[in-house]
């Protein structure tokens, strides 16, 4: 046994030696080494991007976009909305914010304020001034947000060494994702074709602005038609270029390509048309590109922080719809954007030192009428009918209609006046319930002192609660049926608001920094992006956040 043991040994010591030799003569190539922390972090949101997009187009896109980020990032393909309405401003709020409506307090793109008494919009404030431009549009902040963002916590941590911007053609979008202490948002104004800001930020548009509004590149991108990347018979994935689900632009005879944009930039007026159409992705990702060299973003010593949100895409769906060879191309030229959007990181800091995130604010229902056409349940509901009805039974049973207004699906009463007249509130909601659950298309009714008194968890009616800020939301909540659209005053295109999966269901991709290429399927909801972003970061969550951290084994290193 001894001597057996006495060859193992030996054996083993020669074999290490061995290794230990050839490891020296044969040396392994350095690894490159990663920051610590991403020096440039990009949120890009895709203005009404539902996630079956990736998927139906795939075949058409090139390789160095959509592709590009999913084959070498992570891609969360069950990433999905917690809450009800699925718009724009709540959208942007949820996203960086890491929370809902019922916390951060943006409960719709415009909503009645009863302390005003009258309906606002999510970003107006009449306290600052327009920078850049006199128009109104410039009458903008983030003062009606509740809730700070990834870019307010990444200040708080560093004494606000970092960079945060925020730009998009929409002013809400560019606004609720910068934050309250961002050091500049930009967003577009048709009237002028510039990009403009607010006294909020700012005295005076930034040198590198001014230049990039001198050089009119709206005008430029509206000089040639609108007509198809791809040859029109390749657009298998959409319905034929003329059909009755289509809206179409104001000069025009039908919804049909080319679209002249020249002479329609004329026939409505001023530069605003270009939201409409995918120059406005074009316009977008110049504009991202000139502030990111203009603040010298990712060049700095603390980490910097851009939001991009490309907006045409929403314009484009809501006048064409989801079946349209319109929104097709607009995805196909999309992708197009994107891979420039890339390559320019690639050469402006690299891959390694830059960290991308890609979602989107909400989804797209199918056009109604297109689904009642194959033979699918929906319908249009008519808000209007339905409140004149409701008033009416009001007045006969409490001898006053008591209601202030209807805003996103809500009846707002006039509480005062309950209170000088006696009347109990919570009677009046139940009334309003038991009462509104008889109209077609309704498929749930619920009030404030459920809304109060009850948790709901599963959905659909949980993910209203979420979306219910008790401060500004109504006293009744209407939840229509999947497929049923309300307060649309056209039957063409699409629109968006429900807590169903084709509103709720978006991509999330993170790319760059430290990302594994994987595919996950673990359920993912919108608000557990800005706490993971931040853990990326080495910060502290935002400080109204109520999402989870996406565990970094799952994607990054």
């Amino acid at each position: 046994m001894k001597k057996i043991s006495f060859i193992t040994v030996l054996i083993t010591a020669t074999l290490v030696i061995a290794v230990a030799q050839n490891r020296k003569s044969s040396p392994k190539a350095p690894v490159a080494e990663l920051p610590r922390h991403p020096k440039l972090v990009v949120g890009i949101v895709i203005d009404q991007m539902r996630y079956d997009y990736l998927n139906r187009y795939w075949s058409k896109f090139g390789n160095d976009g959509f592709k590009r980020l999913l084959s070498q990032g992570t891609n969360f393909d069950q990433t999905n909305y917690n809450y009800m309405p699925t718009y724009t401003g709540p959208g942007h709020a949820s996203i960086f914010t890491g929370t809902t409506p019922a916390v951060h307090g943006i409960i719709g793109n415009n909503w009645y304020e009863r302390e005003e008494g009258k309906t606002v919009y999510c970003a107006e404030d009449k306290t600052v001034k327009p920078v850049g431009s006199g128009a109104e549009e410039g009458l903008r902040s983030p003062r009606r947000m509740l809730a700070g963002t990834i870019g307010d916590q990444l200040h708080l941590s560093n004494n606000a060494q970092s960079k945060v911007v925020g730009v998009a053609l929409k002013d809400r979008s560019a606004i609720m994702p910068a934050g309250h202490t961002a050091n500049a948002a930009f967003w577009y104004d048709g009237g002028s074709g510039n990009f403009i800001s607010s006294s909020y930020y700012m005295k005076e548009l930034p040198a590198y602005m001014q230049e990039f509004n001198k050089q009119a590149h709206p005008a430029r991108l509206l000089q040639e038609d609108w007509n198809t990347l791809l040859p029109i018979d390749q657009y298998t994935e959409s319905l034929a270029d003329n059909n009755p689900y289509e809206g179409r632009f104001k000069g025009e005879d039908a919804p049909v390509f080319p679209h002249k944009l020249p002479v329609l930039k004329e026939k409505n007026g001023n530069m605003g048309i270009i939201r409409s159409t995918p120059q406005g992705n074009v316009l977008t990702r110049l504009v991202a590109e000139a502030i990111i060299k203009g603040e010298n973003l990712g060049k700095n010593t603390a980490s910097d922080f851009l939001s991009v949100s490309f907006s045409s895409p929403d314009y484009i769906g809501h006048m064409y719809g989801p079946q349209s060879v319109e929104v097709e191309d607009c995805y196909l030229r999309l992708d197009l954007e994107i891979a420039a959007f890339l390559r320019f990181l690639d050469s402006w800091c690299g891959k390694n030192n830059t960290l991308v995130f890609l979602t989107a604010d909400h989804g797209a229902v199918e056009n109604p009428q297109f689904l009642n056409d194959v033979g699918i349940p929906s319908g249009f509901f008519n808000d209007k009918v339905m409140m004149d009805s409701l008033k009416l039974a009001l007045k006969k049973k409490f001898a006053d209609s008591l209601v202030l207004a209807y805003e996103n699906e809500q009846v707002f009463f006039d509480r005062q006046r309950l209170e000088r007249k006696g009347i109990d509130k919570r009677a009046v909601e139940d009334f309003c319930a038991t009462y509104l659950m008889k109209f077609k298309g309704v498929a749930h009714v619920m009030t404030a002192h459920q809304m109060a008194m009850s948790e709901f968890i599963s959905t659909p009616r949980g993910e209203v609660q979420k979306g219910y800020n008790f401060r500004r939301s109504g006293d009744v909540c209407v939840l229509l049926q999947p497929g049923w659209v309300g307060d649309w005053d056209r039957v063409t295109g699409t629109t968006h608001g429900a807590p169903w999966s084709y509103d709720t269901h978006v991509p999330l991709i993170f790319w760059g920094w430290k990302v594994r290429p994987v595919v996950s399927d673990i359920p993912v909801e919108i608000t557990d992006i800005a706490p993971t972003v931040c853990t990326m970061l080495g910060v502290q969550f935002p400080h109204g956040c109520t999402g989870k951290t996406i565990p970094a084994t799952l994607f990054w290193r």
